[in-house]
């Protein structure tokens, strides 16, 4: 990495001497890259386009106040710390309510029996009683916080909302909402009250957890509370459903490819005129008309702006009576900035290393212990919004990163060369967590911070690790591919190489020994894994072997596994009258169809097929793999009817009685409540029937924390687009590329899910490293048990929860679209 920082610098250093250079069209990030010396300290965070900036222009119609003078005393405290009142920190000179506690009690940190280690040092909270007032006709809530932290570089806290409903029903009462904030500076915070029940208003509060002291943490933090105010605001932002909120436009802003397709959706009330333009932002002329199309699908009457005709590179924005975007992109590189701030927020999640403003050298004690050896598990990234890590999710990342090198070496070498560097980190955990024996240090769930210090009260010996043959299968093929990319260490390669085999034969040898379902702690995010997906790792992981070091036992062994795969799809349709077919079932007894919830890896089937296709061309079963690639694109291509216009891929085709097959159901389903099977056949039917026993649902069927849909949505367009390439078909292309503008505001609520990246970017469940440029969230769930989107303001986990995984499905599908790649 030494090597890679030398050129990084050098480069940067000759493009502050040469202003024609440019590292990306836009101007401010060039100047912000060059900044942190090409990421090596985090992006400015710029609110001014968020979704928290746009909503406080929004017109108050009344309020009413709801924290006075006379009643600041009705504050109650739970838990550590005090509360107390302050006249010295106030907005409006009256009084402010004051919350102080330690940052670390002395004590060992506590956690869950069935998860000890995912703990924290304890809890304060303080909630204000409302005692049953009628709050419907307000729509929003309104506060200040100070957060007067002593050397704290990430502060947050969670506001509490309680409705008691008098019905007796459990509806929607209760919310939890994050709120990151500025240290030692008033922070204007809101929460959307419109989705919540609040007829019989019990409570509100503020509460935080104890989660101990990063490098520069003071003793103390102190947050102060003030003008807290009841607000009913004009034209609130819709929380559910398909339809857009009145006179807005969902469309991509990142903006659109050159050649593609191109429709944004428009929601007008009192519409005077069926046309709309396009307009050229940096001159204001208007260059291209058209009408809208008023369009009926399976999901709602909508009006279609379709401009797919224009095809001039430019900065663009489109235009319907009063209603007006905000500047967009028309070009065939659109996505190259999106790939610098998410490899930004990848970055900022790095673990044992110090990244400015955000925390110190962290981790270093926390280890796993096998047969008398210690391994440090601080390394790679941290997961998500928590501390927690899983070596298999650092894979997957760094391999999405490798991808990104060898597309754009020779497109853009400079953001290649940094994603590398990058990959490398990925790379030195991925190969310090081995124990030599088959076994790895394989995750942890973590909370708190860590005093660097070995032998003292808050050292952890306990991350899990195991010997498990999918794990190494993956390992194996990510490494063959490292060692036939990192070209530029030679000693590097072929270690990578030596360990890749080595690798590949534990995971054979515990493959004979146990064979398929060894998955044995649920908290990580292979436990959902199916047979049919087991066997597409091994022939992937076997062809890349085979790749890499032209020997036939490889070749021979990835043509032997993937019969199972291949013996797992449906190729006959479901009926007469219903012609679906080309997905795969979890194994050959063809009870359960593949699914997923969360973490997904979908994209395995269509990288194994074409990878066969590609290695052994002349081989006896090409024709087979090929049918399979084409059965799948098929399949995918059936579903896109079912989310028009928006384009965003279904979950896929259910069973009803999927639950039957207990071992499968609660392998996807974790924390599943006690009538999961009911919930699960009530969930289904509100999906589209299509014959007596199969349903299309749009969104994952769900019943835990584990929601929403980025990592599963991405998964199928990488694979649209894996076989859209293969078989040069334009409309799979055309998937994979709806992913993306989906994730970037063609989506109902009009937000970009990736912080900093086009317009309307809400803050996300970032509790341990604050808002970072780039951070890309779990995704958007479904609503209870219906089958529509579900993206409210409530910041929570874990579908605001961010989430390298998120990322790495970014970075994989993006670069699959990179104009001038020749990979």
């Amino acid at each position: 990495m030494k090597n890679t920082r030398f050129i990084l610098l050098f480069l940067i250093f000759n493009l502050t001497l040469s202003a024609q250079v440019q590292i990306s069209r836009d101007s401010v990030l060039n100047q912000e890259l060059i900044r942190t010396g090409l990421i090596h300290s985090p992006l400015t965070v710029d609110i001014s386009n968020s979704f928290e900036a746009n909503n406080w222009d929004k017109k108050i119609l009344y309020q009413k106040s709801i924290y006075q003078d006379n009643n600041i005393t009705g504050w109650k405290h739970h838990g550590l710390g005090k509360i107390d009142f302050s006249k010295d920190r106030t907005i409006n000179g009256g009084q402010s309510m004051k919350m102080e506690f330690p940052t670390f009690t002395g004590k060992r940190a506590q956690g869950p029996p069935s998860d000890p280690d995912y703990a924290t040092y304890g809890h304060i909270s303080t909630t204000l009683p409302i005692n049953g007032e009628n709050w419907e006709k307000y729509n929003r809530i309104e506060f200040y916080i100070y957060p007067d932290c002593e050397g704290a570089r990430v502060v947050n806290l969670n506001f509490s909302f309680e409705n008691e409903d008098r019905s007796g029903e459990d509806g929607n009462n209760h919310a939890s909402h994050l709120v990151n904030l500025v240290n030692r500076q008033w922070n204007r915070c809101f929460f959307e009250l419109g989705e919540y029940n609040r007829d019989n208003v019990k409570s509100i509060g503020f509460s935080c957890s104890i989660k101990g002291k990063d490098r520069t943490t003071g003793a103390i933090s102190t947050y102060y509370i003030d003008k807290i105010e009841l607000q009913q605001i004009e034209d609130p932002d819709i929380v559910s459903g398909w339809t857009l909120a009145k006179n807005r436009i969902a469309y991509s802003t990142t903006g659109y490819m050159l050649n593609d397709k191109k429709t944004a959706i428009v929601n007008v009330q009192n519409k005077q005129s069926d046309k709309f333009d396009l307009i050229d932002s940096k001159t204001g002329e208007i260059v291209f008309s058209g009408k809208i199309e008023n369009r009926k699908t399976t999901i709602g009457e909508f009006n279609i702006l379709d401009f797919s005709v224009f095809n001039k590179p430019g900065y663009y924005q489109l235009r319907t009576g009063a209603i007006e975007t905000k500047p967009f992109q028309i070009d065939d590189r659109i996505w190259d900035n999106s790939l610098w701030r998410v490899l930004n927020f990848i970055f900022c999640q790095r673990c044992g290393y110090p990244v400015p403003g955000k925390h110190g050298i962290c981790h270093t004690d926390l280890c796993a212990v096998h047969n008398g050896m210690k391994i440090s598990y601080g390394g790679g990234w941290h997961d998500a919004g928590d501390l927690s890590q899983q070596t298999l999710q650092t894979g997957d990342v760094t391999y999405s990163l490798l991808e990104a090198y060898n597309k754009l070496k020779d497109s853009n070498p400079l953001l290649a060369a940094r994603i590398l560097e990058e990959a490398e980190w990925g790379l030195e955990f991925i190969l310090r967590t081995r124990f030599g024996d088959g076994y790895r240090a394989s995750s942890v769930g973590l909370l708190i911070w860590l005093d660097g210090i070995t032998n003292t009260l808050d050292d952890i010996n306990t991350v899990r690790k195991q010997n498990l043959a999918f794990d190494n299968f993956l390992y194996a093929g990510y490494l063959a591919y490292a060692a036939m990319t990192v070209d530029r260490d030679p000693m590097l390669q072929e270690y990578l190489e030596r360990i890749a085999i080595e690798d590949f034969e534990f995971a054979m040898q515990r493959h004979q020994n146990v064979g398929y379902g060894e998955f044995l702690y649920f908290y990580e995010h292979g436990y959902n894994t199916s047979e049919s997906q087991y066997m597409a790792t091994v022939s992937w992981a076997a062809s890349m072997l085979y790749k890499l070091t032209n020997d036939q036992k490889y070749a021979d062994l990835a043509a032997e596994y993937i019969q199972f795969t291949l013996s797992c799809q449906r190729k006959e349709p479901l009926d007469d009258n219903n012609k679906t077919k080309g997905f795969f079932y979890r194994d050959k007894s063809r009870k359960s169809i593949v699914h997923y919830i969360h973490q997904s890896r979908e994209q395995i089937y269509m990288q194994a097929m074409t990878l066969l296709c590609k290695t052994q061309p002349g081989h006896p079963d090409y024709k087979s793999w090929e049918e399979s690639i084409r059965l799948y694109g098929d399949y995918i291509k059936s579903l896109m009817k079912y989310t028009d216009p928006y384009g965003m891929l279904p979950s896929g085709v259910y069973n009803i009685n999927e639950y039957q097959d207990s071992l499968s159901f609660y392998r996807l389903h974790l924390f599943p409540p006690e009538n999961a099977e009911k919930l699960y056949q009530k969930q289904v039917r509100n999906g589209i029937q299509l014959d007596k026993e199969h349903y299309i649902r749009r969104f994952p069927v769900w019943f835990s924390i584990f929601n929403g849909n980025t990592a599963v949505h991405l998964s199928m367009g990488k694979a649209a687009a894996i076989c859209g390439k293969f078989l040069k078909d334009e409309t799979l292309l055309n998937i994979g590329r709806e992913q993306m503008y989906w994730t970037v505001g063609k989506n109902p609520f009009g937000q970009s899910l990736i912080y900093g990246e086009g317009y309307n970017y809400p803050q996300m469940d970032s509790f341990s490293s604050g808002e970072i440029v780039g951070e890309i969230p779990v995704g958007i769930r479904s609503l209870d048990n219906e089958d529509i989107p579900y993206w409210p303001q409530t910041n929570n986990a874990c579908y605001k929860e961010i989430w390298v995984t998120s990322a790495g499905k970014w970075i994989s599908l993006a670069i699959e679209y990179d104009a001038l790649s020749t990979n």
